[in-house]
C-alpha cells in the first residue's frame, strides 16, 4: 500500500502544479503576406525580463505561445533582415484562446545596428541547434545530464549516454575541444551544470568540411558545450567528500580549465558506496573516438578479445563495489592549423556479486538450481593522443594512437544441484594498441581524395582454473586419484590487423558525385592453449592430446574495389553502390595447412526523402559478409566455464547478412515535437551456429555453417513533445528473432519475442517544484516460457526555504513469469537533500540510496546454444545513508 501511495503522490503532483493557461497563436509574415519560417516570437511579463513563453514559426509562419491568465505581456518578434517588432498584450481571465497575426517590415539597417539584445531559448543556424541553458533550467541542476534532460529533443539514458532525435551522440565538445573523445557518459556525469551557458547540437557532423558534401552524415551527432563567461581562462571545478555508515566514503575532486589555446580536465572518484564511475562495460565499448576505416565496405571481420566472459553488474549495482578512478583530458592549439589533444584514464575496482539461478534445459528436461558468489578485481587503463593538421581548406591530416590495458580477476564459488560445488579462478591481461592515419585532400572543386589507414595490435593471456569434486568433462583424461579435480587452462592470443582504404570522389555537379574505393584488410592471428591438471603432490599432469591443445596460425585478407553513385534531386537522395571483394583465409594447425579463396559482389543502397530540414525518411539495404576469427577456427578444445567445452572448425565458410532498415525522423521547432520510428529486418544465411552435445547440464559444442536462416525483425518508435510547462515522452520497442541450432544431433528452432512500452510526463517550472511520472511495461517470450515486468517510476525536484533542494527518484518493479511460479516485487527509492546559501561556494548534502532497503532484483535470459531458459535473483547493496560536503572552486 505504501508503494502505491508513493506512485500516486508523484502522479498527482504535476497536475496540481500546473496553473491555468491559454494559447496565443497566429502567423508571422512579411509585408507581402508571405510566411516567415524560423521567426522568433518571445513573451516577457511586461516591465520585466522574465521569459514566460517562446515559439519559432514553422514553414507556414505559424507560432504558438502558452500564457498565464490575468497577466500583461510584451511580445518581441525578430527575423534576420527584418526590424524587431514589440507588441504589448493583456491576457484576461478567460477560457478562450487568443489569435494575433504579426507582420514584420524589412530592415534597411545593418545587422550590427539591429542586433537582438535578448536571448532566445532556442536558435537554429543551419544544421546547428543552440539551446540557452538558463531558459530551460531552474538552478537546481547539478551536472550536464540534468540540463540535457530538460532540453526538447534530447534524452539521456540510465548509463549517461546522450541521444538527439533518437540518434546516439558520438562526440562531446567543450568550447570546441574534445572531452574524453569516444564517450558521452564522462561528460554528462562530471561537467557542472552551473558552468554551462549554451548547448549546441551539431547535426550532420563531420570534422572534415570537404567530406560533408559527398558522404552521408545524418547519423553523426555531436554536442558542443559553451561555458559561461566567468568560466573561461579561469580554473574552476569542485571538491566533493563524504562519509556514511559502515565506514563508507567518497571523494570526488574535479578541475577544469578552458581558453582558446588550451584546455585541461582532471577527474577523480574514490568511493566504496557502489557508485561505479567507470565499468568494464565502459572499458570495452570505449572507442576513443576512432573511426572504423572499413565501415560500409561490406565485410565484417571483428577480432574478438579472446576473453573468458566475466560476469557483469546489473544496472550498475552489486553487493559491494569499491572504485578508484582518475582521468586527465587535454587539448593544445599552438597555431591555427595545428592542434593536439588526448586523455588518460585509470580505474581500479573490486566488486562482490551473489546470484541465485534456476535454469531449465528444454531439450533434456533437466532443471539446474545454482548459487554463484563472485569477487572481481579490475584494473583498467587507457591512453590516447591525437593531432590534426589543417593548413588550409583543401588539406586535412589527422593521426591517433590509442592504447588500452587491463588486469582482471574473478573468483567464483558455484554450488549446483547437478554438479555440487565448483570453485573457479579467472585471470586476464588484455592489451591493445590502435593507430589511425587519415588524409583528406581536395584537388579542386571537382576532385576529392581521401586515404584512411588503421593498424590494431592485440594481445591477451587468459588463465582459467577450476576446482571440483566431480570429473568436469569425460574427454579430459584427468586423474581420479586426487582429492579435487584441479584443472588449469592457459591460453595466449595475438592479433595484428591492418586496414587501408583510398576513396576518390568526382563531383559531376553540386548535387551528384561518383565515388571509387580501393582497400584491403590484412589480419594475422596466433592462438596457443594447453590444458593440464594440478596434482595433490604438487606436480602437474599435462594433457598432450592434440584435441586438448592449440597451436594455430590464422591469416585473413580482403582486397576490394567499390563504385558508388550519389545524386540529390529536390527532396530525394539516392546512393547505390557495388563492391567486389576477393577473400583469402589460411590456417595452419594439426600439422596441415587449410587455404580457401572466395569472391563476392556485394550491393548496397541508401535512399532519403528530406521533407524538411528536420524531417526525413531513410531506407538502407546492404549485404554483408561475416568471417570468423581464430577463436572459431582453432580445433583444439577450450574450456569456456565449468560446464562448457568448445572447439573450432577450420572448414567454416563465411555468413551472408541481408540487412534492411527504414527510418523516419521528425523534429519540429514550432511545436517542439520529435518523432522517431524505424523498422529493421536481418536475414542471416549460412550463419555460424553451434552444434551442441548436452551431457546432463554440461555441454560440448563446436561451430558449423547452418543451412537454416536466422531472422530478426525489430521496430521501435519514440515520441516526445515539450509544452510550456511540460515535457512528455513515449517509446515502444519490439523484437522478434528466430534462431537455429543443433542440440544432441537435432535441429532446435527457437523464437524469442520481446516488447516494451514506456510513457512519462515531467513538469519544467523554474520557480516551482518539478515532478516526473512514468510507466514501463516489458514482455519477454522465450522458448516455452516468458515473463512480464511492470515498472511505474517517479522523480521530483523541490526547492524550499530558499537554500534547500530535495530530489528523489523512485521505481517499483513487479516481475512474474508466465507460469506464475516466480513472482517478485521490489522497489528503489533514492533521495538527496542539498543545502547551499546563495553565492556560497559550500554545499552540504544528505543522501540515501535504496531507501526501501531492497536486497535483490530479477533477471531472465535465454541461451540459444544450449536451448535453456534461466531466471536469476541478483543480490544488491542494501540501504545506505551518506553525508557529503562540496566546495566549488
Amino acid at each position: 500500500m505504501e508503494k502505491i501511495a508513493i506512485v500516486l503522490f508523484f502522479a498527482i503532483m504535476p497536475l496540481v502544479a500546473l496553473s491555468q493557461s491559454i494559447k496565443l497563436e497566429g502567423v508571422v509574415t512579411n509585408e507581402k503576406g508571405e510566411p516567415l519560417e524560423m521567426a522568433n516570437v518571445i513573451a516577457f511579463k511586461k516591465g520585466t525580463q522574465f521569459l514566460q513563453s517562446y515559439s519559432i514559426s514553422d514553414s507556414k509562419g505559424n507560432y504558438k505561445l502558452s500564457l498565464e491568465q490575468n497577466e500583461q505581456y510584451t511580445l518581441k518578434i525578430s527575423y534576420l533582415g527584418f526590424d524587431t517588432t514589440t507588441i504589448d498584450i493583456t491576457v484576461e481571465n478567460s477560457s478562450e484562446d487568443l489569435k494575433k497575426d504579426i507582420t514584420l517590415k524589412e530592415s534597411n539597417e545593418s545587422l550590427k545596428e539591429v542586433e537582438i539584445t535578448y536571448e532566445m531559448p532556442v536558435k537554429v543556424i543551419g544544421d546547428t541547434i543552440v539551446y540557452n541553458s538558463d531558459s530551460f533550467t531552474s538552478g537546481k541542476e547539478k551536472k550536464l545530464e540534468d540540463v540535457l534532460k530538460k532540453l526538447p529533443g534530447i534524452d539521456v539514458d540510465d548509463n549517461g549516454e546522450v541521444e538527439v532525435e533518437g540518434k546516439k551522440v558520438q562526440k562531446v565538445l567543450v568550447e570546441g575541444k574534445e572531452f574524453f573523445d569516444g564517450d558521452s557518459k564522462l561528460a554528462t556525469k562530471n561537467i557542472p551544470a552551473s558552468a554551462i551557458d549554451k548547448v549546441q547540437v551539431l547535426k550532420n557532423y563531420n570534422e572534415v568540411s570537404s567530406m560533408r558534401a559527398v558522404t552521408n552524415n545524418e547519423d553523426n551527432i555531436a554536442i558542443n558545450i559553451k561555458l559561461k563567461q566567468g568560466k573561461k581562462r579561469f580554473w574552476f571545478g569542485e571538491i566533493n567528500a563524504g562519509g556514511g555508515e559502515n565506514e563508507k566514503y567518497l571523494a570526488k575532486p574535479k578541475l577544469f580549465y578552458y581558453s582558446p589555446e588550451k584546455s585541461i580536465n582532471v577527474l577523480a572518484d574514490f568511493n566504496n558506496i557502489g557508485d561505479a564511475p567507470f565499468t568494464m562495460r565502459d572499458y570495452f565499448r570505449f572507442t576513443g573516438g576512432l573511426r572504423g576505416a572499413m565501415s560500409g565496405s561490406g565485410t565484417s571481420f571483428n577480432v574478438s578479445s579472446g576473453g573468458l566472459g566475466f560476469m557483469t553488474t546489473q544496472n550498475n549495482r552489486a553487493q559491494e563495489i569499491t572504485s578508484k578512478f582518475g582521468a586527465v583530458n587535454f587539448s593544445l592549439v599552438p597555431k591555427k592549423s595545428l592542434d593536439f589533444n588526448g586523455f588518460a584514464i585509470a580505474n581500479d575496482s573490486e566488486t562482490d556479486m551473489f546470484t541465485e539461478s534456476n535454469t531449465v534445459y528444454n531439450k533434456t528436461g533437466l532443471t539446474e538450481e545454482s548459487t554463484t558468489s563472485a569477487t572481481q578485481g579490475s584494473k583498467l587503463g587507457m591512453v590516447k593522443f591525437s593531432t590534426t593538421y589543417e593548413p588550409g581548406t583543401n588539406l586535412h591530416i589527422d593521426y591517433d594512437i590509442f592504447g588500452k590495458i587491463s588486469e582482471q580477476t574473478e573468483i567464483n564459488d558455484v554450488t549446483s544441484t547437478n554438479r555440487g560445488s565448483v570453485d573457479t579462478n579467472k585471470e586476464e591481461k588484455p592489451f591493445s594498441l590502435n593507430q589511425n592515419f587519415n588524409v583528406y585532400y581536395t584537388l579542386n572543386e571537382k576532385n576529392i581524395l581521401s586515404a584512411e589507414v588503421q593498424h590494431i595490435y592485440q594481445k591477451d593471456k587468459p588463465l582459467y582454473n577450476s576446482l571440483a569434486f566431480t570429473q568436469p568433462f569425460e574427454i579430459i583424461p584427468s586423474s581420479d586419484e586426487e582429492s579435487l579435480y584441479d584443472i588449469l587452462q592457459k591460453k595466449k592470443t595475438t592479433t595484428n590487423k591492418f586496414d587501408a582504404k583510398i576513396d576518390y570522389y568526382y563531383l559531376l555537379t553540386q548535387k551528384s558525385n561518383i565515388n571509387l574505393s580501393v582497400g584491403t584488410t590484412l589480419s594475422k592471428q596466433q592462438l596457443n592453449s594447453h590444458i593440464s591438471q594440478n596434482l595433490d603432490n604438487g606436480t602437474t599432469l599435462n594433457f598432450n592430446d592434440e584435441v586438448l591443445n592449440n597451436d594455430v596460425d590464422f591469416n585473413f585478407s580482403d582486397v576490394f574495389v567499390g563504385l558508388h553513385y550519389k545524386m540529390i534531386s529536390g527532396i530525394f537522395t539516392f546512393n547505390p553502390g557495388l563492391t567486389l571483394h576477393h577473400y583469402t583465409t589460411k590456417d595452419t594447425q594439426l600439422h596441415s595447412v587449410n587455404k580457401q579463396n572466395s569472391t563476392k559482389l556485394l550491393p548496397d543502397v541508401y535512399a532519403r526523402l528530406q521533407f524538411k530540414s528536420s524531417e526525413s525518411l531513410r531506407f538502407n539495404y546492404s549485404i554483408t559478409t561475416q568471417f570468423s576469427d581464430i577463436d572459431n577456427i582453432a580445433e583444439g578444445y577450450l574450456i569456456s566455464n565449468y560446464s562448457s567445452l568448445t572447439s573450432g572448425n577450420r572448414d567454416l565458410d563465411n555468413s551472408l547478412y541481408h540487412n534492411y532498415s527504414l527510418s523516419y525522423f521528425s523534429f519540429s521547432m514550432f511545436s517542439f515535437t520529435n518523432l522517431m520510428a524505424s523498422v529493421n529486418y536481418t536475414k542471416k544465411l549460412d550463419g555460424v551456429k553451434n552444434n551442441t552435445e548436452l551431457i546432463g547440464v554440461d555441454r560440448i559444442s563446436y561451430p558449423v555453417n547452418s543451412k537454416f536462416a536466422d531472422e530478426t525483425f525489430s521496430a521501435n518508435v519514440r515520441y516526445g513533445k515539450t509544452y510550456s510547462k511540460l515535457k512528455t515522452n513515449f517509446s515502444a520497442n519490439f523484437s522478434n528473432s528466430i534462431f537455429n541450432n543443433i542440440v544432441n544431433n537435432e535441429r532446435i528452432k527457437s523464437k524469442t519475442i520481446s516488447h516494451s512500452y514506456q510513457g512519462s510526463v515531467a513538469t519544467k517550472f523554474k520557480d516551482a517544484p518539478n515532478f516526473e511520472v512514468g510507466y514501463q511495461k516489458s514482455f519477454s517470450e522465450y522458448s516455452k516460457t516468458g515473463s512480464t515486468t511492470d515498472r511505474p517510476f517517479a522523480n521530483m525536484e523541490i526547492g524550499f526555504l530558499k537554500n534547500f533542494i530535495l530530489t528523489a527518484d523512485y521505481s517499483y518493479y513487479n516481475y512474474k513469469n508466465d507460469e506464475k511460479t516466480v513472482k517478485n516485487e521490489y522497489s528503489f527509492l533514492n533521495a538527496n537533500l542539498y543545502y547551499q546559501q546563495k553565492d556560497s561556494k559550500w554545499e552540504f548534502k544528505v543522501s540515501v540510496d535504496n531507501l526501501t532497503n531492497n536486497t535483490s532484483m530479477n533477471t531472465d535470459s535465454y541461451n540459444e546454444i544450449s536451448d535453456s531458459n534461466s531466471t536469476s535473483l541478483y543480490y544488491i547493496q542494501p540501504r545506505l545513508w551518506m553525508f557529503s560536503v562540496k566546495y566549488n572552486l
